[in-house]
């Protein structure tokens, strides 16, 4: 089984190679590829091919593939326009005779009704249609994604949202890198739509409290209405688009889309996810971090 790992040089890619090694794959079994083959260097220096792939650049996509019968789809970066460089992928894996597509979506892709949601509704619909043999995998928030907002908190001593009382089942991107790589080794995922999360979720007054904990100083959440976090956001300079994009995934969050906790991560890597107090450690710089 050869497995190619598409967006190798970016936040999650490198910690799936991570994750793969550490299972027990070969580095002459995997493929790493990114648009710009440079910023593969460390990874090359273990002994994995890597190679170019631009998911607008259909021609390097099938030459990617050659030899490849395992292939991890991480989508792409830019909500709204990704959607064509998905298609350019599962077309050539069609082509290539593929017999394993992973598809990294985001959670309750097809009935969350939210913006994030739509390019990925599309891609999975995309999948379906093509008949190529695919496992999707929803991933549900990084905790990294709290970095900036507990960073800041150290200073403001708040954390501001529309979120309400809706919950989070965050882990962190090494936890759902390590899922993913589950499902690359593994027989038996096939057809399977998992709705990847931690095991704990969490409300935003816990959210402040783990980052009382990190930063070293009392931090309250901040309750907003929509409006009001609409106008907070323009206020820091967002335009309205943006700012209406972002409140939105706080009114999705208020709705529960990514406060399920089922168990089925850390049920895959047979090991719990990492607690959200930990995890926000792990990427919050300190105050000695930062004064150094």
């Amino acid at each position: 089984m050869t497995i190619l790992v598409t967006a190798a040089s970016g936040q999650l890619g490198p910690l799936v190679i991570d994750a793969l090694l550490a299972r027990g794959a070969q580095p002459a079994d995997l493929v790493a590829s990114a648009r710009d083959t440079s910023k593969l260097a460390e990874v090359a220096a273990r002994g994995i091919r890597t190679v170019e792939l631009d998911y607008a650049r259909p021609d390097t996509i099938a030459s990617a593939l050659e030899g490849v019968d395992t292939v991890l789809l991480i989508s792409g970066s830019e909500p709204g326009s990704r959607l064509a460089g998905h298609r350019n992928v599962i077309d050539a894996a069609k082509a290539a005779g593929v017999t394993k597509l992973v598809y990294t979506s985001a959670p309750k892709a097809t009935t969350g009704d939210y913006a994030l949601a739509a390019d990925h509704k599309a891609t999975e619909e995309a999948i379906a249609a093509s008949g190529v043999p695919a496992v999707i995998v929803r991933h549900n928030w990084y905790t990294e994604n709290y970095a900036a907002d507990v960073a800041r908190a150290a200073s403001t001593g708040t954390i501001a949202a529309s979120v309400a009382d809706g919950r989070v089942a965050s882990a962190s991107r090494a936890d759902y890198a390590d899922g993913d790589a589950v499902v690359l080794l593994e027989d038996g995922h096939l057809g399977q739509v998992y709705e990847f999360g931690g095991d704990v979720a969490w409300d935003y007054a816990e959210l402040a409290a783990a980052a009382s904990d990190v930063v070293g100083r009392q931090v309250e959440f901040v309750s907003l209405t929509t409006a009001e976090h609409v106008a907070a956001l323009e206020a820091v300079g967002l335009d309205a688009g943006t700012a209406a994009f972002v409140a939105g995934i706080d009114e999705a969050i208020r709705r529960g889309v990514l406060g399920d906790s089922d168990g089925t991560l850390s049920r895959l890597t047979g090991r719990a996810t990492t607690p959200l107090v930990e995890g926000l450690r792990a990427v919050v710089p300190t105050q000695e971090q930062s004064a150094a």
